[in-house]
C-alpha cells in the first residue's frame, strides 16, 4: 500500500515515525513519471511484509495544493525518490537516491542499504539485519522464546538472508538469521558448502537442513511459512480446546488440497444463488442483464451432475422467457425451488465446505468457493473452445460488481478488471488472466484479518504443488513459468479432477425437495382458505380475483332471474282439469327439494321446517265440500248421477253451503280454481244440465267474489295458514331488498375500479 502524501498528513507521516519512509515526488504530467508508475506499484507489493519497518509514499508536486510540500524537500525534478529514517526531525529533507535502479529487484536492494545506516537507537519496528556470530547462536535459545531459528548462509554481497528476514517480520514463534560464509565456526560445526542455504535450529540443540526446491527468498519464505506452530502475529492458531468450547463448529472434514471438491462448488452455487441474490428483491437493468449472463455460463461450464443442471437449464430457459423489464426475487426463488415440478432437478440446499473449509467458522468458506468456481469456469470454457474467450471474465465481472456482499472487494475486482481486461483474448488466456488476479488479491489481503493462519494468502500454486511453476532467474529471482502454470490449472481445475465425497445422493435431494413442495402447496392452501373465509365475512374482493368473482356473481343474478321468472309462470297457470284415474295428484307427488337462492358473499341458513303446500291443503280440504254444496242446491234439474259422490258433513244445509264453504274457513285463490276447474269439467263432460249447470255457475262466481274478500278480512279461523301467506310475503320483500343491495354495491366498486 503506497501512502498519498498531502499538507494534512505529511508531518505525521513522515516526522518521528517509527517506520523508515520512502517518498517518490512526482508529477502527473511527465512522462517519465507515467512510465515508473508501474514499477513502483510493483514494488510496494513486493515489499508489503516488510511493514512497518518501512514504508512507501506518493505524492504529486503538479497539484497546486503540493507544490509548498515539494519545495520544502528541495524537489526540483521529477521523478524523485528520497529516504526518511525512523525517527527523522521536521527540519529532515530526506536522503536523495542517486542513480537508482529502475527495477523492483535493484530498488529493493538499494533500499535495504539505506535501512542499514539507521544509527542507533535501532528501530525497534526493524528486525536485526547485520550478521549473526557464533557466541549470539549458541545463547540464542538463552535470551529468546521462540520454538524455530532459521540460519540463511550467504556470501557477503547476498541480499537473500536480509530480504527472508524482513518477509518473516509478522511471523511468531520463528526467528530469522544471516550468517556469512566467513563465520568459520558455524559453518565448520554444520557442515554448510552451498550458499545460499538455510538450516533449523531448536533448542534441543540439532540442526536440520531445510529442504526447498529452490536457493531462493521465495521458496525460503514460502517453507519457513509452513512450519508447525509458525502463524502471522495476532491470529492465533485454532486449539482443540477452542473446539470443544464452540459445539457450532462442524467436524473438520479430511480432504485432499490437490483435488477440486464438488462439494465445494455446490455449496457456492447455494450461497450466490439463494443467499446472495436474495439481498436484492428486483432485477432490472444491469442487474438482470448480470443475472442472465451469470447463469447463461453456468448452464453452459458448470461440470455438474445431471440433477443440478437440469435444474441450471430450467432457471435458464425460464429467465429467457420473462418479458418484463423486471425480475422479483421471489419468482426468481420460485424457479429455484422448482415449483414448476421439473423432473430429475434440484439444487443444492444447504452448505457443506470441504476443500474451502477453514480454522474457524468466518474463514474461506464461500470467498475460496467462489474463486474456485470462477477458475473451473474458465477452464471450462477453455476446453469448450468457444470463440469469445471474454466470455466467462465478463460475466463474473458483472457478477461481482452487481452483487458480491463485501463492496469494497467488488470495487477492488472492478479496479483490476478495468486495467487489464482488454489483455484477454490477445496474449493472455481468460485462465492465466484470472490466476494473475487471483494472486493479486492475496498478495493484497495477506495479513488481513480474514487470512486464516492455516491456509495463509500465498502467490498460489506453491512450490510443493507446482514445481515446474516456479523457477530463478539467473540474477536469483524468482519467476513464474507460465507454460507450466497453465498446464497446471487446466489439470487442476478439469472435471476430471472432481472429487464427489461429502455431497449428498441425488435421490436424498429430490425426496427433500418433494416434502418441500408439498408442505409449500399445504401452506399456500391454507392461505388461500383463509382468505376466502375472510372475503366471505366481509364482502371484500382480492385483487387478481375480482374478475373470476364478478363473473360468477352475475352467472348467480342469470340463473336467479330464470328461477323467478320460472315461479311466476308456474303461479299464473290454471288447472284446467282433474288428473285422470290413477294419476297422482299434487299432494300424492314426492316433494321436490327446495333450491337454496345464492348470493356471493353471503351464506343462507338451511330451512329447518317445510312451507305448507297450499295447492295440496285446498285439494284435500275445502275442494269436496265446495262441490258438494253446489251439488246440493241444484240436485232437482240434475239427469244424471255423480260418477264420484261424497256424504255431506253432519249439520251442512243447502243455506250452510256458501258460508261454510267460503264464509268461515280460508280459501286461497289456488283452491277456487280448482273448484272452477271441477265445474268447468264437469259442465263439458255433461255432468250437470239445465238448472243445475246454472246453479253451479251462480255458486262458483259468489264463492269468487268471497274468496277475495276472505283474503282481506283478519278474523281468519286457521290463523297458521294466514301467518304462512304474510311471512311468504315479507321474505320476498327481504330478498328483494337485499338482491338491490348487493347489485347497487357491484357497480359502486365497479366504477371505483374503473378510475385511474
Amino acid at each position: 500500500m503506497i501512502v498519498v502524501l498531502s499538507l494534512d498528513n505529511v508531518d505525521s507521516v513522515l516526522v518521528n515515525s517509527t517506520a523508515a519512509v520512502v517518498v517518490e515526488f512526482y508529477a502527473s504530467w511527465c512522462g517519465h513519471c507515467v512510465a515508473f508508475s508501474p514499477v513502483w506499484k510493483s514494488l510496494a507489493r513486493d515489499i508489503k511484509e516488510w511493514k512497518p519497518a518501512v514504508d512507501l509514499a506518493a505524492i504529486d508536486c503538479a497539484s497546486e495544493g503540493n507544490t509548498q510540500i515539494c519545495s520544502r524537500f528541495d524537489v526540483r525534478g521529477y521523478p524523485t525518490l528520497k529516504f526518511f529514517h525512523a525517527y527523522s526531525n521536521a527540519n529532515t529533507k530526506g536522503q536523495v537516491f542517486k542513480a537508482y535502479p529502475r527495477d523492483v529487484r535493484g530498488l529493493r536492494r538499494k533500499l535495504i542499504d539505506l535501512m542499514e545506516t539507521h544509527k542507533d537507537p535501532w528501530p525497534p519496528a526493524c528486525p536485526p539485519l547485520e550478521p549473526a556470530s557464533t557466541a549470539e547462536i549458541d545463547n540464542f535459545f538463552k535470551t529468546t522464546n521462540v520454538e524455530h531459528l532459521a540460519l540463511i548462509f550467504e556470501i557477503t554481497n547476498s541480499y537473500v538472508g536480509r530480504e527472508v528476514i524482513l518477509d518473516m517480520l509478522h511471523y511468531e514463534n520463528l526467528a530469522v538469521r544471516r550468517v556469512l560464509s566467513t563465520e568459520e565456526g558455524l559453518v565448520t560445526k554444520l557442515g554448510v558448502t552451498d550458499f545460499p542455504s538455510c538450516y533449523l535450529y531448536n533448542s534441543s540443540g540439532n540442526f536440520i537442513r531445510l529442504k526447498v526446491q529452490n536457493e531462493a527468498r521465495v521458496f525460503y519464505s514460502y517453507a519457513l511459512q509452513t512450519l508447525p506452530r509458525v502463524v502471522r502475529a495476532g491470529i492465533p492458531p485454532p486449539t482443540a480446546g477452542d473446539l470443544k468450547e464452540n459445539p457450532t463448529l462442524e467436524q473438520e472434514r479430511p480432504f485432499n488440497r490437490s483435488r477440486v471438491y464438488m462439494a465445494d462448488l455446490e455449496s457456492t452455487l447455494y450461497y450466490s444463488l439463494r443467499v446472495e441474490l436474495a439481498a436484492h428483491s428486483v432485477f432490472k437493468g444491469e442487474a438482470l442483464s448480470a443475472l442472465q449472463q451469470y447463469i447463461a455460463v453456468l448452464v453452459k461450464y458448470f461440470p455438474g451432475r445431471p440433477l443440478v443442471m437440469n435444474m441450471l437449464k430450467s432457471v435458464g430457459t425460464w429467465l429467457k422467457d420473462q418479458k418484463d423489464p423486471e425480475v422479483s426475487y421471489s419468482s426468481l426463488k420460485d424457479a429455484l425451488d422448482n415449483t414448476a415440478e421439473v423432473p430429475n432437478a434440484a439444487l443444492p440446499d444447504k452448505v457443506s465446505w470441504v476443500g474451502c473449509q477453514g480454522s474457524r467458522p468466518h474463514f474461506r468458506g464461500y470467498p475460496c468457493g467462489l474463486w474456485t468456481l470462477f477458475h473451473v469456469l474458465t477452464v471450462q470454457a477453455k476446453e469448450a473452445a468457444k470463440t469469445d474467450p471474454q466470455e466467462v471474465v465478463q460475466a463474473l465481472r458483472s457478477y461481482v460488481h452487481n452483487f458480491f456482499g463485501c463492496r469494497e472487494c467488488a470495487t477492488h475486482f472492478e479496479n483490476m478488471a478495468k486495467d487489464s481486461m482488454s489483455q484477454v483474448g490477445t496474449w493472455l488466456t481468460p485462465v492465466m488472466w484470472l490466476w494473475s488476479r487471483h494472486n493479486q488479491v492475496n498478495n493484497r489481503l495477506a495479513g488481513a484479518p480474514s487470512e486464516d493462519p492455516r491456509f495463509p494468502k500465498i502467490q498460489w500454486p506453491s512450490p510443493d504443488q507446482c514445481p515446474s511453476c516456479h523457477g530463478v532467474k539467473t540474477t536469483g529471482e524468482h519467476t513464474w513459468n507460465q507454460d507450466e502454470v497453465l498446464a497446471f490449472l487446466h489439470s487442476h481445475f478439469s472435471s476430471k479432477n472432481l472429487l464427489s465425497d461429502y455431497i449428498e445422493e441425488e435421490a436424498q435431494h429430490l425426496s427433500r425437495q418433494k416434502e418441500n413442495l408439498v408442505a409449500r402447496q399445504k401452506k399456500h392452501e391454507a392461505k388461500r382458505v383463509a382468505e376466502r373465509r375472510a372475503r366471505d365475512t366481509v364482502g371484500e374482493l382480492l385483487p387478481g380475483q375480482e374478475e373470476v368473482e364478478e363473473e360468477e356473481e352475475e352467472e348467480e343474478e342469470e340463473r336467479a332471474d330464470e328461477e323467478l321468472a320460472a315461479e311466476e309462470e308456474m303461479g299464473q297457470q290454471v288447472k284446467m282439469s282433474e288428473p285422470p284415474p290413477g294419476e297422482k295428484t299434487d299432494a300424492e307427488m314426492p316433494r321436490q327439494p327446495h333450491r337454496k337462492p345464492r348470493m356471493v358473499g353471503l351464506k343462507l341458513r338451511p330451512l329447518e321446517e317445510e312451507i305448507v303446500d297450499l295447492d295440496s291443503f285446498v285439494d284435500q280440504n275445502y275442494k269436496a265440500m265446495a262441490l258438494r254444496a253446489a251439488a246440493a242446491m241444484s240436485s232437482h234439474v240434475r239427469t244424471r248421477t255423480l260418477q264420484r259422490q261424497e256424504e255431506p258433513r253432519p249439520g251442512a244445509s243447502l243455506d250452510q253451503g256458501p258460508r261454510l264453504g267460503l264464509g268461515l274457513e280460508p280459501v286461497e285463490p289456488e283452491d277456487m280454481l280448482g273448484q272452477h276447474n271441477t265445474l268447468q269439467k264437469r259442465i263439458l263432460t255433461g255432468q250437470y244440465t239445465g238448472s243445475e249447470e246454472e246453479g253451479a255457475l251462480e255458486m262458483y262466481a259468489r264463492s269468487n267474489k268471497r274468496r277475495w274478500m276472505s283474503l282481506l278480512s283478519v278474523g281468519f279461523s286457521k290463523l297458521d295458514v294466514s301467518l304462512c301467506v304474510i311471512l311468504y310475503f315479507l321474505s320476498s320483500t327481504c330478498l328483494l331488498a337485499m338482491y338491490l343491495f348487493f347489485k347497487n354495491r357491484l357497480q359502486l366498486r365497479r366504477s371505483k375500479v374503473a378510475l385511474p
